[in-house]
């Protein structure tokens, strides 16, 4: 019965389904209903009639603006299907019915050449990452090519073959609705709701297998890449942002794990934290993923408009299955929406993307984008199989071999990187927030970059009544009301006289210096800060994105995580300059920290998981500013 309603829905050239096996499951879902179109993730119909609905949700790109944030608007729907029917259909038998020939591609081809898109890649990191514009940017091409059969054909020919031939995927899926159809089979589970609890599952770095399957001393080679680390690390750290804005607990990591599929290998970290928010505002508030974005979020999307030829669609956003519990509300599963192949009037794209950080190789990620768009194409079976890169056995070895997570050299080898991690993130955090300046309160002014979320999560645990404020939007009566204003970390350059956001964050560092109020001030702030005391400022002759460094803060030497391209610098040796302490290198004399009357300020992050004395020093400075 069950295998029959899918056999009528594919010969009804206007019906509307969707397909999805989950990863570990011997079932693939079949989810059918009425399509409805709406405006805002606020609108998705998650009850009508007073009735819960079970609502799946393909969320474009566009969405993004919800947030505030800018991207190209191209019209793609946020596109639920109300569902009145969810079969389970099991997946031996469903491999039988699904079609097999062979769909053959025409004029294939990426729609940006290799040399325009490397031109991109060196323009985005010396005008970009170079600037100070962040710490790392994902800029997508298109795989385009033409098919001759029919649009449902094809996609569920595909589908079958990412059932037989993929592995390690967390949703295979495929979407068949009116003139937009996807098949694709993900790595990620972007966020998940379910109980109370909300997890997001950050992936970056990618091992492309090599002929003849992975080895241990292949991928020891990729686990020892300081850029592949990092680019966790940095991904880390902006999904955190997200977590904090959403978890009453800030959440708390867990990893790194590897994500073996059949052609590549990722490295990932889990992050779960407790909250209350509907589901929507869940969504809204994690929109979108920084593997395919970058960080910080609010400028990726800027960077992201300037160098992207044309808009996203539906890459890089989600589908989203919201599904009711007994608790009367909802639960979310919501895998992003990468190695997904796209669908419409004969049509076929694949976009792919490059995560671009200060030392990335032009020619290397154009590479990185080709490797991605043929693991796509092989594993629907569109180009041929790598069958040689998907064997994991040495057949000359006796026995079966361990997976490769299970290789102690691998284990070692990953579990050391936390090592280089904050405490504060690893471990529970518990719920007690009485600490040693409970009954102070704080404002946390944003300067465009959300690790505010994170600094307002650590400054509660120490105690403070914390409100974050858009640095547009916070007047000079809050600032004067606060018994601690924080001014907080952004993109840009100290020195442009220019931008409106660096004036406001001008006018709050003195209002507060002036005033003797105190003041911490942090990244872009503390180089405002520096400014205004006459300490010169200067651009790093290569940016300090995602690095950690063992730096002096006033007597102890502090491992802290830097995001910066500017900084102040003095003669070195100078420990003052006035009334102003300076901790400063002692051989480029770049300003780590300064304390003065009733205010202090950092030029790392100490709220980075890779800032290892984060929080003790976050709260020796926050002491200072309000001794």
């Amino acid at each position: 019965m069950t295998l029959s309603r899918l056999s009528e829905l594919t010969a009804d050239p206007a019906a509307s389904f969707v397909l999805i096996a989950r990863d570990g499951a011997d079932t693939v879902e079949l989810l059918t209903g009425e399509v409805v179109d709406v405006e805002l993730l606020a609108d998705i119909p998650l009850s009508i009639d007073g009735i819960p609905r079970e609502i799946f949700t393909m969320v474009p790109y566009r969405q993004v603006r919800e947030r505030g944030f800018v991207a190209q608007d191209d019209g793609a729907p946020l596109r639920c299907i109300v569902v009145d029917e969810h079969l389970h259909l099991p997946t031996s038998a469903l491999l039988a019915e699904l079609p097999t020939d062979a769909v053959p591609l025409s004029d294939g081809g990426f729609d940006i050449a290799d040399d325009e898109y490397a031109g991109i890649v060196e323009t985005v990191i010396a005008d970009e990452i170079g600037r100070g514009e962040g710490a790392n940017f994902v800029i997508r091409r298109d795989f385009t090519a033409e098919i001759e059969v029919d649009d449902r054909t094809a996609a569920l020919t595909w589908f079958r073959a990412l059932l037989a031939h993929e592995r390690g995927a967390y949703w295979t899926f495929a979407v068949v609705t009116p003139g937009h159809i996807a098949v694709g089979a993900s790595p990620e589970a972007h966020v998940v709701a379910r109980g109370g609890v909300v997890t997001m599952n950050p992936i970056s770095g990618t091992f492309r297998h090599p002929a003849g399957g992975a080895t241990r001393e292949t991928l020891v080679d990729f686990l020892s890449s300081t850029k592949e680390t990092e680019e966790l690390f940095m991904v880390v750290d902006e999904e955190l942002k997200m977590m904090s804005a959403v978890c009453s607990d800030g959440g708390r990591i867990t990893g790194p794990h590897l994500k073996e599929m059949s052609r590549l290998t990722h490295t990932e970290y889990m992050l779960r934290g407790r909250s209350a928010l509907d589901p929507r505002d869940i969504l809204r508030e994690t929109m979108f993923a920084p593997t395919v974005t970058g960080s910080p979020m609010q400028n990726a999307c800027a960077v992201i408009r300037r160098h992207e030829k044309k808009p996203r669609g539906y890459y890089s956003g989600v589908a989203a299955l919201f599904t009711p519990n007994d608790a009367g509300g909802h639960d979310l599963d919501a895998p992003i929406l990468i190695r997904t192949v796209y669908l419409q009037n004969g049509s076929l794209s694949v976009p792919v993307g490059a995560t671009l950080v200060r030392h990335s190789d032009p020619h290397g990620e154009v590479s990185e984008t080709h490797g991605k768009a043929a693991g796509v194409l092989g594993a629907i079976g569109a180009i041929d199989r790598d069958s040689v890169a998907e064997a994991r056995d040495d057949a000359d070895a006796p026995g079966e071999r361990l997976p490769l997570a299970d290789d102690p050299v691998v284990a070692e080898l990953l579990s050391s990187r936390n090592a280089r991690l904050a405490d504060f993130w690893l471990n529970p955090q518990g719920d007690d927030l009485t600490g040693p300046f409970a009954g102070r309160s704080a404002i946390v002014v944003d300067a465009e970059d959300r690790f505010t979320t994170m600094l307002a999560h650590q400054l509660r645990h120490l105690g403070l009544d914390v409100t974050i404020r858009a640095w547009s939007d916070v007047d000079d009566a809050e600032l004067d009301a606060a018994d601690l204003v924080v001014a907080g970390p952004g993109p840009g350059d100290p020195r442009d006289v220019e931008s409106s956001r660096i004036t406001r964050l001008r006018e709050v560092v003195s209002r507060r210096v002036d005033a003797g109020s105190p003041l911490l001030a942090v990244c872009l702030s503390h180089q405002i800060l520096s400014d205004r005391l006459g300490i010169a400022l200067t651009p790093l002759a290569a940016p300090h994105q995602g690095l950690q460094k063992s730096v002096p803060v006033f007597g102890e030497d502090a491992s802290i995580g830097f995001y910066n391209t500017f900084t102040a610098r003095v003669t070195p040796g100078t420990t003052s300059t006035g009334t102003v302490e300076v901790s400063a290198d002692p051989e480029s004399g770049d300003v780590y920290a300064l304390r003065g009357e009733r205010f202090a300020s950092v030029q790392g992050h100490l709220e980075s998981i890779l800032s290892r004395d984060g929080i003790r020093t976050l709260e020796r400075l926050v002491s200072h500013a309000l001794a």
